[in-house]
């Protein structure tokens, strides 16, 4: 196991798991995604993802989340991540964490591991709520890049990469592509991704 995986990075993956809604849509569905209003429920990982349920009460359906909903309860954040918010949730499938060294997510899960956990699932969930339709003003109004602050007190990039899709760059370097747009919550929405977003 690689002692720098645990300081941080890895918490706020997980955070993003269990508040994601709506993993399993491909690209080619992003217009659909981004045109639907909020009463539209959204399918992720063969589930509806409900606008009038929390971000955990529809997290827990999702066959794509199991890990982020394994890591969100080990953290300790169900209750956080079922409060008022608004909460943006930036959130990796199960394929995200299992892209990660091996061993990282099992020894994140253990107790004594908890508040680094805590961190990385943290780092992964933005105050507001940020839909496509903000985050490409955002962009915009950054001149093609927008920095983000994260719960977790770190620091995300957006930025647009072709004319309908916008990627997220973490404090490691690494870019993250969102996979399936605006799954609205009762308290926020997800965004779901394809890999474990890393902070410093």
């Amino acid at each position: 196991m690689n002692p720098i995986l645990i300081k941080k990075p890895l918490l706020s993956a997980m955070l993003a798991v269990a508040c994601i809604s709506g993993a399993g849509l491909a690209h080619a569905q992003m217009d659909k995604m981004d045109n639907m209003s909020n009463d539209h429920a959204v399918m992720v990982g063969g589930q509806s993802m409900l606008p009038a349920r929390d971000i955990v009460d529809n997290a827990v359906n999702s066959a794509d989340h199991t890990t982020l909903v394994a890591a969100v309860k080990a953290a300790g954040l169900v209750d956080t991540l079922k409060g008022k918010g608004p909460f943006t949730v930036f959130a990796p499938v199960n394929s995200a964490f299992a892209a990660l060294p091996a061993g990282t997510v099992d020894t994140l899960l253990k107790p004594e591991n908890k508040a680094t956990l805590t961190k990385i699932l943290t780092y992964h969930v933005v105050a507001g709520k940020l839909d496509m339709k903000a985050m490409v003003a955002k962009i915009k109004a950054g001149g093609g890049k927008a920095e983000l602050a994260t719960v977790s007190g770190g620091k995300l990039w957006i930025m647009m990469n072709g004319p309908h899709n916008i990627v997220i760059k973490d404090e490691k370097g690494g870019v993250a592509d969102i996979s399936t747009y605006d799954v609205y919550q009762s308290n926020g929405v997800i965004q779901v991704i394809d890999r474990v977003l890393l902070p410093n």
